[in-house]
């Protein structure tokens, strides 16, 4: 099985250079992408097949349910780098229909550790739970998943360092995305934001003294 992983590499390697013979000498100076994907860890979801992107086109960060949360140090130094250093225009918060994490999250087994990881998705149920009267296990789920994206674009927009990048004047956005594994559609929601003043006034940060 491993073998044959690393024939199919040296056949799409050489596939890439037939196709452009200088992609892997230009791919070795630098990475220069304009996106930053966070998504779910499915196998099912892998970011650059998807939106049609090569290698160094996009920086991608991955958990498990496509997760944004504020004491999670991989996912922040992720996003710092990205926005500080990479200097990326979009950063693309994708959810996806048929979320292992997020069916789990909505079940009342226990899975082990990851339980711990899942209790933001439950929260997150709990806060909304009123609409999901009337819909079956289905529409609850597809819903659940809709939702997630909102909070987790929200929770990119709160942190220090996208604030702190809009108020020098960065061009940077967070949008939120959602795909299906039916039928490998990738749909806009409509959540784009660019600017604190679109944000809830509680969470929108200035520079002060701190805390007293």
């Amino acid at each position: 099985m491993l073998d044959e992983l690393f024939r199919k590499n040296r056949t799409w390697a050489e596939s890439v250079k037939d196709h452009d013979p200088e992609f892997f000498e230009k791919l070795a100076q630098q990475q220069t992408p304009e996106f930053l994907w966070i998504g779910c860890a499915d196998s099912r979801v892998p970011a650059n097949e998807i939106m049609g992107l090569l290698p160094g086109e996009v920086f991608v960060h991955r958990n498990v349910a496509n997760l944004v949360i504020h004491t999670d140090m991989n996912c922040l130094s992720v996003l710092q780098y990205a926005v500080e250093v990479l200097q990326v225009k979009h950063i693309l918060v994708t959810g996806h229909y048929g979320c292992g994490g997020v069916k789990a999250a909505m079940e009342h087994r226990e899975f082990g550790l990851i339980d711990n990881w899942l209790r933001h998705i439950k929260d997150i149920y709990r806060l909304h739970e009123g609409q999901f009267d009337g819909l079956d296990a289905e529409q609850r789920h597809d819903l659940m998943c809709e939702i997630n994206v909102h909070e987790q674009v929200a929770n990119v927009c709160h942190t220090t360092i996208i604030q702190s990048a809009w108020r020098r004047g960065q061009d940077v956005s967070v949008h939120g995305f959602i795909f299906s594994v039916r039928d490998g559609i990738l749909r806009d929601m409509g959540l784009h934001y660019s600017a604190a003043n679109q944000l809830p006034p509680i969470y929108r940060m200035q520079r002060g003294d701190g805390p007293r």
